[in-house]
């Protein structure tokens, strides 16, 4: 599963904050060697080096600091994905093993229903993820499970576990800290008084029977809550804010974490905020269903805006069959419908009920039964479907509030509230569970990449703070703005959603005018443009990929410290974790090929050529290491392999990139009609959106188009874009959208949509000399990537010192040039641009 850009951002800031939380937390262990008084918070010197001041410390159940921290991540961005590819940087990088206990928290049974299947199906990229990290030893649990010593040496446990029973509220969930027969193995004897005493000295907070005077002394309880304390388990809290109560903090603090990592959409104030992506980030990388269109019926009778819905829905069904036949991908669109009463008892009053809402539908509607579900406290329809499948039949699910946070279905499009105007419960609740957009991947059909409400009576300002309420909920509130109220049955000038913003007047005479060359193939007496997998990619020969250098690798025996888990002693301490060593040398994951081909295909598409590859190098290793080595490193090896075959895919990718322009079969084109990219004569923009303005408030001057939504500039690129508005020399800019606008295929995958293109004119009110195309990068963004654009940038400012672009276009007399400009030094380069 390809990680988003911002997910990847997520896991680099996380493996720098482990990274120094590994240094300074064995420094703290040389410390305390010395003097125990020379022990530091190792979690805030960490947090002070890798993120910045303002840390709030923490320790668990043993009084020992405690690394805690969030990753603030919107609804629909990944959470649990992310989160299982932090439990592998945890293991790897901070704690050094691969297996031990996981203690995976989740608030709601839903969430706790969905996260338990995908993590058990060893074909979803969550169980696939850790599975990896593991080397295919994930053990999956619930807390009635029973587990061995063993079992926690030499697999990555998972267990899962519900907020409520965390939070040790009531008679049910202190069935966890009871005593029971399942965890004896972790625990001394009854009758072995030393070896009891030494556990609880070791681990204070256990609970225990008895005390210190009685016969036997303390005797600590064999339950799967001090199993829990003795392991030290990594914590995982999903929802995090929902945790924090301090009887449920407090209870999670004392299973003896060794770090918590806790994912909301909205941390609560005073925590530890590792990494905050915004709405705009998942938005841009097509997570989310924008715009959100709120259509709030006039009608007093609740069934013409269920009538209305009806029809939008089966409107969106009609595009998503045409979009089916096109493309093969399969869209089922569904409405939400929020009814006021859904229990047995509470038919036939004043309020509007389920039971009413599905037989409306079936009878006056005419939807098929089977298309319509109830889902509330008391009835289910929609348990053990899958709601993606197509032989499922749901196109209408009705709720009061049983369809809230956790519950995930990206067919979902439209909701339809039916509660009274006056309710708050309605849309802010509710609003998250339409935004998620099937597959993380656009249509291209705008009806079909944007989420829709039906209501009535709803009062527009009240409305709208709900609305924007219920984005703050999902972690989205940087997207309010693109929320759009049609009020009544008639759209108004005033309620309209966009507006069109043309060119300004004095630059329109470059209307129609405005290429940007691109590179393009001549195909059947035409052009279109490069396609890498079409184009790249398909022209690697896998044969002339150098994996030599993997082979040359080292392989280390496993050491015994990496590989130690804290667990229960019995009467001999030493001969126990002698025997638990000898298990792990003797262990080690089955060298299967079809395995390490699977972790492949994502770099080499074609599964015979990733089999022979990888069995190349695997056969390497097992002819100069041996069986038991190459199975104790095989992780290792596959994580190695995979690194190296990405350089080399990306380096012969260069050279067929490169090749082929030389060979005349790839142009970098600026005329439209041989593909080159013609700017916008006109952009929709929010009405409601902010304008940018210079710092004094007064309005930009030279931006392309009157009006330059404020929402789309980060700081940095608002800097830049004031600065430029400034420049006497500069005749117009532009800010090109991510994803939409104007962009560059070079020889990796992903496309570069640079972020501002403007003109430099040498004498004023002329026609300009030169076309700037520039990407900004904030200082901490130098990495490959950036590496990368730069590479591309010269290559094109190289093809455009080899040609006159007057002979291409007369637009452009003297060239464009690309550029790569830093957070540090923007102004400085701006200035040569525009040579003062």
């Amino acid at each position: 599963m390809e990680l988003k850009e911002y997910q990847k951002k997520t896991l680099e800031q996380l493996k720098i904050y482990l990274d120094a939380l590994s240094e300074y937390k064995a420094k703290n262990e040389k410390a305390i060697k010395i003097d125990p008084d020379l022990a530091i918070d190792y979690p805030l010197k960490a947090w002070e080096k890798a993120v910045g001041p303002f840390y709030h410390s923490s320790k668990n159940g043993l009084n020992e600091p405690l690394p805690n921290f969030y990753l603030k991540i919107p609804t629909g961005g990944g959470k649990t994905i992310l989160a299982c590819h932090a439990v592998d940087l945890i293991k790897r990088i901070y704690l050094k093993k691969q297996t031990g206990l996981v203690l995976w928290i989740v608030p709601t049974t839903q969430i706790y229903r969905q996260t338990l299947a995908s993590l058990r199906n060893r074909e979803h990229p969550y169980r696939q993820t850790l599975d990896i990290s593991s080397g295919g030893k994930t053990l999956v649990l619930e807390k009635m499970d029973k587990f061995n010593p063993l079992d926690v040496e030499e697999h990555l446990v998972i267990m899962l576990l519900m907020l409520p029973s965390a939070a040790r509220q009531n008679k049910e969930t202190l069935k966890v800290f009871k005593d029971s027969g399942g965890f004896t193995e972790f625990f001394p004897i009854e009758d072995d008084v030393k070896g009891n005493k030494d556990l609880l000295e070791k681990f204070p907070n256990l609970d225990h029977f008895g005390k210190s005077d009685d016969f036997f002394g303390k005797v600590v309880k064999t339950s799967l809550g001090n199993t829990l304390r003795i392991l030290k388990p990594v914590i995982i809290v999903d929802e995090g804010h929902k945790a924090y109560s301090e009887t449920a903090r407090g209870t999670i603090r004392n299973f003896n974490p060794s770090i918590i990592v806790e994912l909301s959409a909205t941390p609560p104030k005073e925590t530890n905020r590792l990494v905050n992506i915004s709405g705009q980030e998942l938005n841009r990388e097509n997570m989310i269903k924008l715009d959100l269109n709120i259509t709030n019926k006039a009608s007093v009778n609740w069934k013409d805006t269920m009538l209305a819905a009806v029809g939008k829905r089966n409107s969106l069904e009609s595009k998503a069959k045409e979009y089916e036949a096109n493309t093969g991908e399969y869209i089922r669109p569904i409405c939400l419908v929020q009814a006021e009463r859904t229990g047995k008892d509470q038919k036939g009053t004043k309020y509007i009920h389920a039971e009413d809402v599905k037989d409306y539908l079936i009878k006056q509607c005419g939807i098929p039964e089977e298309q319509v579900a109830i889902k509330s406290s008391e009835k289910d329809d929609i348990e053990g479907l899958d709601l993606l499948s197509k032989d499922c039949p749901i196109r209408y699910i009705i709720t009061k509030q049983a369809l809230q946070e956790g519950w995930d279905c990206a067919f979902a499009y439209i909701l339809t509230i039916l509660t009274n105007p006056g309710s708050q419960l309605s849309i802010t609740q509710l609003v998250g569970r339409i935004l998620r957009q099937p597959k993380a991947k656009k249509t291209k059909i705008k009806e079909l990449d944007e989420s829709y409400v039906f209501c009535y009576r709803q009062k527009a300002k009240v409305l709208l703070d709900n609305i924007k309420k219920g984005f703050e909920d999902e972690g989205l509130g940087d997207l309010a703005s693109r929320v759009s109220v049609k009020e009544g049955d008639t759209e108004s000038e005033e309620a309209t959603k966009e507006k069109t913003v043309s060119i300004r007047d004095r630059f329109k005479m470059f209307k129609g005018k405005i290429y940007l060359p691109r590179f393009v193939v001549q195909e059947n007496g035409g052009w279109r443009e490069v396609n890498y997998e079409m184009d790249i990619l398909s022209r690697i020969n896998w044969k002339d990929a150098d994996v030599t250098g993997i082979k040359n690798l080292s392989l280390s025996e496993l050491k015994d410290v990496e590989q130690e888990v804290a667990v229960g002693l019995s009467d001999d301490a030493k001969s126990v974790i002698e025997e638990r060593k000898r298990v792990i040398k003797h262990g080690g994951l089955e060298i299967e090929p079809v395995f390490v081909t699977r972790q492949l295909l994502d770099i080499v598409p074609n599964p015979w050529t990733a089999y022979e590859i990888g069995k190349d190098v695997v056969d390497a290793f097992l002819k100069k290491y041996g069986q038991q080595k190459v199975a104790n490193n095989l992780v290792f090896i596959i994580e190695e392999l995979k690194k190296q075959l990405e350089r080399e895919r990306d380096r012969l990718s260069e050279i067929i990139f490169v090749e082929l322009v030389e060979r005349k079969k790839l142009w970098f084109f600026l005329l439209s009609d041989k593909g080159g990219y013609e700017l916008p004569n006109s952009i929709r923009i929010k009405k409601q959106s902010k304008k940018l303005v210079r710092d004094d408030n007064s309005e930009v001057q030279r931006s392309l188009f009157d009006y330059m939504p404020e929402e789309d500039f980060n700081d940095m690129e608002k800097s830049v874009a004031i600065y430029l508005d400034k420049q006497e020399q500069l005749l117009w800019w532009y800010r090109n959208m991510s994803r939409q606008d104007y962009y560059i295929q070079g020889w990796k995958r992903n496309k570069i949509y640079p972020d501002f293109i403007f003109t430099r004119t040498d004498e004023p009110s002329k026609d300009y000399s030169k076309v700037f195309v520039v990407e900004t990068k904030g200082t901490h963004l130098k990495n490959e990537d950036t590496t990368y654009k730069k590479s591309v940038f010269k290559f094109c400012n190289d093809l455009g010192t080899k040609k006159e672009w007057k002979d291409l276009n007369k637009e452009f007399s003297r060239g464009i040039e690309f550029q790569v400009i830093y957070e540090e030094e923007w102004k400085s380069r701006l200035n040569t641009m525009f040579n003062l």
